[in-house]
């Protein structure tokens, strides 16, 4: 676990890193707000444990920042002040957790892990709900396509077609497959259904995008090539 310690007193800003580095963490540490935002915008970590009442920057404006283009990095406020409205104006700057000096280094740690293991089950159910290939991602929750960030209408037949072909990272999938995937085992493997669809599918997946991504081996079926 990589941790950005953001706090101005020299005391214990050491005590908080050496107890995590005892722990086996890695530890940056940096004594200002202004600092601090640039080490978030030019390095990636796991936690960020933010003072308050820094110099430079405040933790709350530095929280703020750094929420506008890392909302994923869980953070959490240091405050000497245990007041209810202290609190909401960190939540709403965007911090995950709030701790009140002087604190217990145990509860320290038991809460960064918290915080990361939160992160994590968070990134697994991000990536349970969409699938990728190349530049083309599926959103499976909201049934929606893009490429290149560009929203693309597919019929529900379509976005079916595509999501097993996707499913299938590379490998041939046949037109009897598709049709018993999405049809049914009662449907006439024999008609030119599956043709027609890839050629919509080509028409709005590659050809606005000057991509030729879904392609044709004769004896195999169809594949996605990056």
């Amino acid at each position: 676990m990589k941790i950005l310690l953001v706090e101005d007193d020299p005391t214990l800003n050491k005590n908080i890193s050496e107890v995590l580095q005892a722990e086996g963490l890695l530890v940056k540490v940096v004594y200002d707000g202004i600092l601090a935002e640039k080490l978030l915008k030019n390095n990636t970590f796991d936690v960020v444990v933010l003072d308050v009442n820094l110099p430079g920057k405040n933790g709350f404006e530095v929280c703020k920042s750094f929420r506008l283009w890392n909302t994923q990095t869980p953070v959490l406020l240091l405050t000497a002040f245990d007041d209810i409205e202290d609190k909401v104006h960190g939540y709403n700057a965007g911090a995950d957790d709030y701790l009140t000096k002087p604190f217990l280094m145990r509860e320290l740690i038991l809460r960064l892990n918290a915080l990361v293991k939160r992160k994590s089950n968070l990134s697994k159910k991000n990536q349970e709900t969409k699938i990728f290939f190349d530049d083309i991602v599926i959103d499976l929750q909201s049934k929606t396509v893009f490429r290149n960030s560009v929203t693309i209408e597919l019929t529900f037949r379509e976005y079916q077609i595509l999501v097993k072909l996707i499913e299938a990272n590379g490998d041939f999938v046949s037109k009897t497959d598709l049709i018993e995937t999405i049809w049914g085992k009662s449907f006439d493997a024999n008609t030119n259904t599956i043709e027609v669809y890839i050629n919509f599918l080509r028409k709005k997946i590659d050809k606005p995008f000057d991509k030729n991504t879904i392609k044709t081996k004769v004896g195999f079926g169809y594949y996605l090539e990056r």
